[in-house]
């Protein structure tokens, strides 16, 4: 039996209702904040969080800063475990200011501002300009060959200020406030996994460009024509992650490993290396799917161990490996990089350290 180290989760929100707690992710997202949501199965809410770290000083010290620095002047540390699939959470919420423990969490329904989602071909059906914040944008995003439709989303970056101003959805009106610097310029980045990155400048008041249009409604209709990987590319899986010390996949993750199959899928001459990485080089716990086991998703039916980083490493590149096989993918198509925390993104003692803990997919032939 596996007996999980607790976690403490930087939680700004509370949610009964699964739309609710995505459409509040997305709205902190837009604040520049990494945002994600998971299920606290003891109250049945789904918590939306911005930090899971092991050090519980450093998650004390994160929402005091988020209750006097943000909007989340509410903001609490849950210390335990959350969202094993049919387990019950077990933990405790604590107060940061007073670092006691809060008996009752309401739920946070009423916050949200719900987020439509029409066909970008309905322009009439979109939302007003004076119903959005900022200027009305509509970036739409399709795919080179065939035309349809990306789900994804687009950053806006201030060029002055080097700044991220915001993250918004793909296919549906958004308002981008006006950057206020001095050449209005911004720049409008596409990173949708299993397509290459794409990068468009434009100035902010005065939109120019290849196919940009204006539409009755005023608002600016920005395309993004996105391009397959090709040979040689290599592309970050931001939406997988992994517990704790574990070559598991967490359950959010099987959106983006479904969209690496289908890539797969649709081209049968791709073939791909997988890149393994961990937060840091010390040695310690590895928690591994038992010989047999294919629910990758899931801590039922694992085995405890000790190794170093590097094995860590490797066991989390060969789950998303074991998970393509099972569906059909040959194994000849694929290779396993093992790094360790060789190549880390961000200090591995930083607020953003768990970004370290990532898979990253190379393509070798297309």
């Amino acid at each position: 039996m596996i007996i999980l180290e607790p976690a403490n989760y930087v939680v700004i929100g509370a949610f009964s209702v699964f739309k609710n707690a995505v459409n509040f992710t997305s709205q902190a997202s837009k604040l520049n904040l990494d945002a994600k949501y998971i299920m606290n199965r003891n109250r049945n809410l789904y918590y939306v969080y911005v930090l899971n770290t092991a050090d519980h000083q450093q998650a004390i010290e994160e929402a005091l800063r988020l209750r006097k620095e943000s909007p989340f002047n509410d903001t609490w540390v849950f210390h335990g475990e959350l969202g094993q699939s049919g387990a019950v959470s077990k933990g405790t919420d604590i107060n940061p200011e007073a670092e006691q423990k809060i008996e009752n969490v309401p739920s946070n329904d009423n916050q949200v501002i719900a987020e439509s989602t029409p066909e970008p071909e309905v322009l009439k059906e979109k939302t007003t300009p004076a119903e959005i914040v900022g200027k009305g944008f509509f970036f739409k995003l399709f795919r080179s060959d065939n035309k349809e439709q990306v789900s994804g989303e687009v950053s806006v970056i201030d060029v002055e200020r080097t700044r991220k101003m915001g993250t918004f959805s793909g296919n549906v009106q958004v308002g981008v406030a006006d950057p206020k610097n001095k050449e209005g310029k911004i720049s409008l980045v596409c990173e949708v996994f299993g397509y290459r990155k794409m990068l468009r400048d434009i100035t902010y008041n005065a939109p120019e460009g290849e196919d940009i249009q204006v539409d009755e409604s005023n608002t600016t209709i920005v395309p993004f024509e996105l391009v397959r990987l090709k040979k040689g590319d290599i592309a970050v899986m931001y939406n997988v992650f992994f517990y704790k010390d574990a070559g598991v996949m967490r359950p959010e993750s099987k959106e983006e490993v479904t969209s690496l199959l289908t890539m797969l899928q649709e081209n049968p001459k791709c073939k791909i290396r997988i890149h393994g990485h961990t937060n840091g080089d010390a040695p310690g716990r590895i928690i591994s799917l038992n010989e047999g086991n294919e629910n990758y998703f899931a801590l039922n039916d694992a085995k405890d161990g000790l190794g170093s980083a590097k094995e860590l490493s490797e066991a989390r590149a060969e789950v998303l490996r074991n998970f393509l096989v099972s569906n059909d993918v040959p194994t000849d198509r694929m290779q396993i990089k093992a790094w360790g925390g060789k190549r880390a993104i961000h200090d591995k003692h930083s607020p953003q350290a768990q970004s370290n803990v990532r898979v990253e997919i190379e393509i070798l032939e297309n």
